[in-house]
């Protein structure tokens, strides 16, 4: 029993599972400590790098579909994965060196995917976006992929077909050479885990580009496409930037009614929140602005995802929200208002945009000339897959302390590992959101 922060975690009943060689116990797996002689927090840290790996690697994809490779990121990709394998690294504190060299890769794969993404798309500017749908035929498409969504918008120009974005594609809307189409009109949904009841509400042609994507209910499998990596039963798979089928199924359909709808507002870049540097800089020194949070992250239907809504809620009205991530999904319909100007919920894009906040943060300590956990900044992280492992130890990496996290802890920290993270860095796990406000504000 691990005491994490005020909260106790329980590891019961098992420990470590490994089976991943022909060595294991029993023929199923190692949950005491492994054949080979591997300790269970050992057996953990690899899981963790193998995680923080797969999250690199999916940013990497993305980055290498723009035509950019990087040479430390593959050597990297490469070594991890090798030390993860049975009999190479028995080493604690190689592994944790490992964990946070992966934080530190992961932000040069961000920043590099974030500056492909600028040079090919322009520099995001906000834009409100219209949830609901209009008349005529449409496709939407979910993941993260906004090449995809460039060839497609190109391909669809002049068919009478609509395009909509889904869950993490919501940021597109703000980039000059993806928003300058006429018929990309809104978006459609929330959140990756809608997926099910949103794609079967709308009779239209639904294109997965990336990860999030569930295996399809029968109600619209035989109208799900889904290209690269990306596949599930019954979709089918596109071959390229070839969207011909896509767009026929879409024609096929017929048209969608005109509903009544709602605004979201996203695509702000770094550039247009440092705009304001000189703004925000008088606001704070003149305690018109108290703090800045970061809340955002991976969202998931789990219990205790609720925390998040209600802790922006309650926040006061002298601190501004940056958000990111599919995270936002629980509180970015709220209106916030601003302050004198500076609004005080501002989407920042998609996961991989975690590299915004980082540029943003970097560039409020220079403009203060304080140290980064000086800085009034706290980070509300939510908690879900491999990419959240990523940007944990990306923040981990540049020393960022105090950070909450929640709703759930990451199931590889055991014991040995919580206890690290809490004396290294007081990673706290989410609890009362009132009481958590007044103590962060105190």
């Amino acid at each position: 029993m691990a005491l994490f922060g005020n909260k106790k975690i329980s590891n019961e009943p098992v420990d470590m599972f490994c089976y991943q060689c022909s060595q294991t116990a029993n023929g199923t797996g190692c949950n005491v400590s492994g054949v080979c002689g591997k300790k269970p927090t050992i057996a953990r840290l690899q899981d963790n790098l193998l995680f923080a790996v797969k999250g690199i690697s999916a940013y990497n994809y993305h980055l290498n579909e723009l035509g950019v490779e990087d040479e430390e990121i593959n050597k990297f990709l490469t070594q991890g994965l090798y030390a993860t394998l049975t009999n190479v690294n028995f080493d604690l504190e190689s592994l944790v060196g490992y964990a946070l060299e992966a934080g530190k890769i992961n932000l040069k794969v961000m920043e590099l995917l974030k500056k492909a993404h600028i040079a090919n798309y322009g520099e995001p500017s906000p834009e409100a976006v219209q949830v609901g749908s209009q008349e005529g035929s449409g496709i939407l498409v979910t993941g993260h992929d906004l090449k995809a969504l460039e060839e497609l918008l190109k391909q669809t120009e002049g068919t009478g077909v609509n395009v909509y974005t889904h869950s993490e594609m919501l940021p597109a809307h703000g980039y000059p050479e993806l928003k300058k189409y006429d018929h990309l009109v809104g978006q459609l949904g929330g959140p990756w885990f809608d997926q099910r009841k949103i794609f079967d509400k709308y009779n239209v042609a639904v294109l997965a580009t990336s990860n999030c994507i569930l295996t399809p209910s029968e109600s619209y499998k035989n109208r799900l496409f889904t290209m690269g990596p990306t596949k599930v039963p019954g979709s089918q798979a596109i071959n390229g930037y070839e969207f011909s089928d896509l767009i026929a199924k879409a024609k096929e359909l017929g048209s969608l009614e005109n509903e009544e709808k709602t605004t979201l507002t996203t695509g702000f870049g770094a550039g247009v929140v440092l705009s304001l540097a000189d703004k925000i800089k008088e606001l704070v020194e003149g305690e018109k602005i108290r703090r800045f949070f970061l809340v955002g992250g991976c969202d998931s239907p789990i219990q205790g995802t609720g925390y998040f809504r209600e802790f922006v809620e309650k926040l006061p009205n002298d601190t501004v929200v940056l958000t990111l991530g599919c995270g936002k999904y629980r509180f970015n319909d709220l209106d916030l208002g601003d302050i004198e100007g500076v609004p005080r919920l501002i989407d920042l894009g998609q996961c991989n945009d975690a590299i915004v906040a980082v540029d943003i943060a970097v560039a409020l300590c220079d403009l203060f000339g304080v140290e980064l956990n000086d800085l009034p900044l706290t980070i509300v992280c939510s908690w879900m897959e491999q990419k959240a492992a990523a940007i944990l130890w990306s923040l981990l990496y540049l020393g960022k302390k105090d950070i909450i996290l929640g709703p759930i802890l990451p199931a590889w920290a055991n014991d040995n590992i919580l206890n690290y993270l809490v004396s290294t860095f007081n990673l706290t796990p989410i609890g009362n959101p009132e009481e958590d406000i007044k103590r962060i504000l105190s």
